[in-house]
């Protein structure tokens, strides 16, 4: 018989997991798995778990049921390892960023029915520092909005608490001054937010267009200061009505492999990883770990996924041969010699 280890996080999102456990053990036994549930227990829990799952070499797929916090959890516990087993995910949080866009289906019962079904499709992991993420590292402004969101507001009121807490923080906004080295060269300027994604969406606030999960890059996307106050409010009209329309000569988006982001401000800046505080380490690597990690997916749901992406509150990025081809502000950028 088959061995699962599966993990789950009986606290996260919406809808308990514990509600839907007997049906979740039930299906993957019908389907020729032995199940071995852990709750988790603390904060942390889940990495510890999942290493030690992979280090035991016995289980042939490793399954996770929370939010996004927990899946970053197992994943830090499988990079650890020597020996990463294939994960399953059962999405319960109450975004599910990187879920959505592999096309897990929200459905914990079609979730089941997506890892049963599914077939290994090797994903690349982002390393930050010392830490792993799975779909997005970002600073600047509205990066505290989700790890500082209560898990009760979240629970009440789904995404739409994302953005009440994100609506009361606009006043404080400040710009980050960073001097950013990539593949293609050097970018030293003021910057209201940045963000490195392996997701074809982050918390519903940005969607980005043609991304792919196992292609060794990131795609990254840099929103300018405004010059003067004007500006400013152009902006953040833009991102409010969802349209990219004014916003467009703010952002700044390309491809890379690694990049190292260095705060130039006497003032920490700080970072969240996959929705989790990230600390505020001056100088920060980001290596993409290319194909790292195996997911259980269903082609079909993914495909589906791919078709019809979910954009919600989200701006939607245009292709890169449009942003690349595109006039950069008026105010200069980028170091001499590397336009990109």
């Amino acid at each position: 018989m088959k061995q699962l280890y599966f993990i789950c996080n009986l606290h996260s999102g919406r809808a308990s997991v514990g509600s839907h456990l007997a049906m979740i053990v039930d299906r993957f036994t019908a389907a020729g798995f032995q199940v071995t549930v852990h709750p988790t227990q603390k904060r942390g829990d889940a990495t510890i778990c999942a290493k030690e799952a992979c280090d035991a070499g016995c289980y042939e797929i490793l399954v996770c049921s929370g939010g996004d916090g927990t899946l970053n959890e197992v994943i830090q516990g499988c990079m650890a390892s020597e020996t990463p087993c294939p994960i399953g995910y059962i999405p319960f949080g109450s975004t599910n960023d990187f879920a959505r866009g592999l096309g897990i289906p929200k459905d914990p019962e079609a979730a089941v029915d997506c890892i049963i079904n599914g077939k290994p499709m090797r994903c690349d992991i982002g390393s930050f520092n010392d830490k792993y993420f799975t779909y997005v590292a970002a600073f600047g402004a509205l990066t505290e909005i989700s790890y500082q969101t209560s898990q009760q507001f979240k629970n009440v009121l789904g995404h739409a608490a994302y953005i009440l807490n994100a609506i009361s923080k606009l006043p404080k906004i400040r710009s980050c001054r960073m001097h950013i080295e990539h593949d293609g060269g050097v970018i030293e300027d003021e910057f209201l937010y940045g963000m490195v994604t392996n997701s074809s969406s982050v918390a519903k606030f940005l969607a980005l267009s043609d991304v792919r999960w196992d292609d060794g890059l990131f795609e990254v996307t840099l929103i300018h200061k405004p010059s003067n106050l004007i500006e400013f409010h152009q902006l953040i009209a833009a991102f409010s009505k969802i349209q990219l329309g004014l916003a467009k000569q703010y952002l700044h988006y390309f491809r890379t492999s690694h990049l190292t982001v260095t705060n130039l401000d006497d003032e920490p800046v700080s970072w969240t990883i996959d929705g989790e505080y990230g600390g505020t380490e001056r100088v920060n690597q980001i290596v993409n770990n290319h194909q790292a990690i195996s997911f259980c997916v269903d082609p079909a749901c993914r495909e589906q996924a791919e078709e019809a992406p979910d954009s919600g509150f989200a701006v939607v990025m245009p292709p890169p041969e449009e942003m690349n081809s595109q006039e950069l502000p008026q105010k200069p950028r980028l170091a001499e010699g590397n336009e990109l």
